[in-house]
């Protein structure tokens, strides 16, 4: 079997588990999204910690685990993020004390970035679910025809200094492609705005992009071809989620401005 079969079955089976869970929305997303943080900051860790480990104990794993219970908890977002901006700052107090460690304090808030945002999306109505699947369209498709028109079209590197396999006209196919999928989705599910969504549609599609060229540079930074081997096919949960947790914060942040902090989805998918 090709890696290029295995990576699509990866994905479908994938997809479907990850669909199922948001259906549900409420505290079964929420556990998913505190996995998903605690994926990556396992990963984030292990691919950044001297071959000596961390100084610091095991202050850093507990302090992540920690925030994943607060935010299966279901506290409001505002006290989530204020927990999660302590964590990290305790964190970072034991860095400046021990004079080592300052990737797992960078870690700790990606990864509870990451849950925080993907959790607060989701926020168990109607509108959370449009939210999560148009953010899943957006990015998927961008991931995917990013790929398959690099692969087809060629052309200058997009940053080949970080990622050498990504392709100008890839990151543009994506970008296109993502758009028209966030506003097919937008679409069926009965959303107005659709302007103001394939605005929405193209912000995210390059966040997500971005997202993706920030954990190649990780990666080539510790000298890591893989965030782990967990997925067969994939690589890693990061080498996943890079580009949706980075798309899932900016349109949390979008949300957030047009909505509330504890119901972004609100105010761009509204019931």
């Amino acid at each position: 079997m090709s890696n290029l079969q295995i990576r699509v079955i990866s994905a479908v089976v994938l997809g479907i588990a990850v669909l199922g869970v948001t259906w549900f929305g409420g505290l079964p997303f929420r556990l998913l999204a505190a996995l998903i943080a605690g994926a990556i900051f396992y990963e984030w860790v292990h691919m950044t910690r001297p071959e000596g480990g961390s100084r610091l104990g095991f202050l850093p794993e507990v302090l992540m685990l920690v925030f994943m219970g607060v935010l299966v908890a279901g506290l409001p977002a505002l006290s989530v993020a204020g927990i999660l901006a302590l964590l990290v700052a305790i964190l970072a107090i034991g860095v400046s004390m021990r004079g080592a460690g300052q990737w797992d304090v960078a870690g700790l808030a990606y990864a509870g970035l990451s849950g925080f945002s993907l959790a607060f999306l989701r926020d168990g109505g109607w509108s959370g679910l449009a939210a999560v699947l148009f953010l899943f369209a957006v990015v998927w498709a961008t991931d995917i025809f990013a790929y398959f028109v690099g692969r087809a079209v060629g052309g200058p590197k997009l940053a080949p200094a970080i990622s050498p396999g990504k392709t100008q006209s890839g990151a543009l196919g994506g970008a296109i492609f993502g758009v028209v999928a966030g506003v097919l989705v937008a679409m069926v599910l009965g959303v107005p705005n659709l302007i103001v969504l394939g605005l929405v549609a193209l912000a995210l599609s390059v966040v997500s992009q971005a997202g993706d060229l920030f954990e190649s540079w990780v990666k080539r930074r510790h000298g890591a071809k893989d965030s782990s081997a967990i997925i067969p096919g994939h690589g890693g949960v990061m080498d996943r989620v890079d580009g949706l947790v980075a798309a899932a914060l900016a349109l949390y942040l979008i949300g957030w401005m047009t909505g509330s902090a504890d119901h972004p989805a609100q105010g761009l998918f509204p019931v």
